[in-house]
C-alpha cells in the first residue's frame, strides 16, 4: 500500500506542478501572473484541506454526510437566485465571493458520493432490491443533478450521474435494474439537447468540424490546430500561438491543447498517462478498504476524478462534443481545484487506515454491513 499512495501523490504532484506551469505560459500574455497567484492560493488552501482530510478517520464522515447533502442543496437552490449567483456565458453557477468566484456544483459532486456511500453500507443487504437499490438512491441523485442540470451545466450533471452509476453496481444493484432508468435520463438528456439551440450546435458542429470550423466547432478546431502544430516535442515552453487570442477557455477547459503545442505528444501522453496510474492507484485504495464505506467513496471520488480527466481529453482532441468540464489539477480553476486535492486527501485517509493493524473482530461484527463487501450483479 505504500507504494501505491507513494505512486498517487507523486502523479499528483507531477500533473499540479504542470499545471502551474502551463497556466502562467497560457496567461503571461493577458493576464500576466494574475491566473498563476490565484491558482497557488487554491492550490495552498487545497493541500492543507487534503492534508486534514488524510490525517482525519474517513469513516467520520458517516455522521456528516447528510448534513453536507443539505447544506449542499440548499447552495445549488440559492445560485440558480437571480441577484444571488453569478451569470457567465448564459449559465448560473457561481457565487461572487469578491476576490474569486466560488462553484457550489463542486462540493455537492463529493457531498452525493459520500451519501450514496453511506447509505449503501447501510442497506447493503437491500441494495439488490428495486425500492431500497434504486427508488432512494435515485431520488437523491435526480435532487442534486437535476439541480446541476438546469443552471445549466450539462457536463457536471452528466458526470456525476455516471459516477453515481457506477458507484451503486459497485454497491451490489443489479446492472438491469439500472438499464431502464439510464436509458430514461439519456432520452431526457438528447431531448434537451434538441431543444438547446446553442448546445445543439456545438453538437453539428462536432460532428462535421470542417463545415463548422468559424462557427460552433471554432474552439475545437483551433485546438485540434494547436495539437497538430506542436507534433512530437512541442514548439517550446512559451512559443504556442493558438493562446494569442484564438483558442477561447485556453488556461480553463482546453489547457490540455496548450501542453499539447507547446510540449508535444510526449507530454500529452504523458499527462494521460499519470491520470491512468493515478486511476489505478484509486482503484487499489478503494479495493483494499477496510469497509463497505471506504470501498464505495473510493470507488466514487476515482471515478470522479478518472471520468472528468477523461471527458476534458476527450473534449480537446475533438473525440466528444464540446462538456465544459477542467482538466483535474491542471486547468485554472479554484473550486475544482480544491475538491480534487480534498478526493486525494480523503483517499489517502483511506489508505492510511488500510495500513493501520485491525483489530480481531467479532462475530457480530463480522456480520455487520460494515465488515462485507458487496456483490456486484
Amino acid at each position: 500500500m505504500k507504494l501505491v499512495t507513494t505512486t498517487l501523490m507523486v502523479c499528483v504532484a507531477a500533473l499540479l506542478s504542470l499545471g502551474m506551469v502551463m497556466l502562467y505560459s497560457s496567461s503571461m500574455v493577458q493576464k500576466g501572473a494574475h491566473y498563476l497567484l490565484m491558482q497557488l492560493a487554491w492550490c495552498a488552501i487545497g493541500l492543507g484541506a487534503g492534508f486534514i482530510a488524510a490525517l482525519m478517520d474517513y469513516r467520520w464522515l458517516k455522521k456528516l454526510a447528510w448534513p453536507l447533502l443539505v447544506l449542499s442543496l440548499v447552495t445549488l437552490v440559492l445560485v440558480l437566485i437571480p441577484g444571488i449567483g453569478v451569470v457567465r456565458g448564459g449559465a448560473r453557477r457561481w457565487f461572487d465571493c469578491g476576490l474569486f468566484l466560488f462553484q457550489p456544483s463542486e462540493p455537492a459532486k463529493l457531498a452525493l458520493i459520500i451519501v450514496l456511500a453511506h447509505y449503501a453500507e447501510r442497506h447493503q443487504r437491500q441494495m439488490a432490491t428495486f425500492r431500497r437499490g434504486l427508488v432512494i438512491p435515485g431520488l437523491l441523485i435526480c435532487l442534486v443533478v437535476g439541480l446541476i442540470f438546469v443552471e445549466p451545466d450539462r457536463g457536471t450533471a452528466v458526470l456525476l450521474a455516471a459516477v453515481s452509476g457506477i458507484l451503486l453496481l459497485v454497491a451490489g444493484v443489479r446492472w438491469r435494474c439500472l438499464m431502464p432508468p439510464a436509458l430514461v435520463g439519456l432520452a431526457g438528456l438528447a431531448w434537451s439537447l434538441w431543444n438547446d439551440p446553442m448546445r445543439i450546435k456545438r453538437i453539428l458542429g462536432w460532428w462535421n468540424m470542417e463545415e463548422h470550423k468559424t462557427g460552433a466547432a471554432y474552439q475545437a478546431w483551433q485546438a485540434m490546430i494547436a495539437l497538430g502544430a506542436g507534433g512530437m516535442t512541442g514548439l517550446g515552453l512559451g512559443n504556442g500561438r493558438q493562446k494569442l487570442g484564438f483558442v477561447p477557455e485556453h488556461h480553463t477547459d482546453f489547457i490540455f491543447s496548450i501542453i499539447g503545442e507547446e510540449l508535444g505528444l510526449v507530454a500529452t501522453l504523458a499527462v494521460v498517462l499519470a491520470f491512468l496510474i493515478l486511476v489505478i492507484c484509486g482503484a487499489c485504495i478503494a479495493w483494499r478498504a477496510r469497509d463497505t464505506f471506504g470501498l464505495l467513496l473510493g470507488t466514487g471520488i476515482t471515478f470522479l476524478i478518472g471520468l472528468q480527466a477523461f471527458i476534458n481529453i476527450g473534449v480537446v482532441t475533438s473525440v466528444l462534443p464540446n462538456k465544459g468540464l477542467p482538466l483535474p489539477f491542471i486547468s485554472y480553476g479554484g473550486s475544482n481545484l480544491l475538491l480534487m486535492l480534498v478526493c486525494v486527501g480523503l483517499l489517502m485517509s483511506i489508505a492510511r487506515q488500510v495500513e493501520e493493524p485491525a483489530e480481531e473482530p467479532t462475530p457480530e461484527a463480522i456480520d455487520s454491513p460494515e465488515h462485507r463487501r458487496p456483490e456486484i450483479a
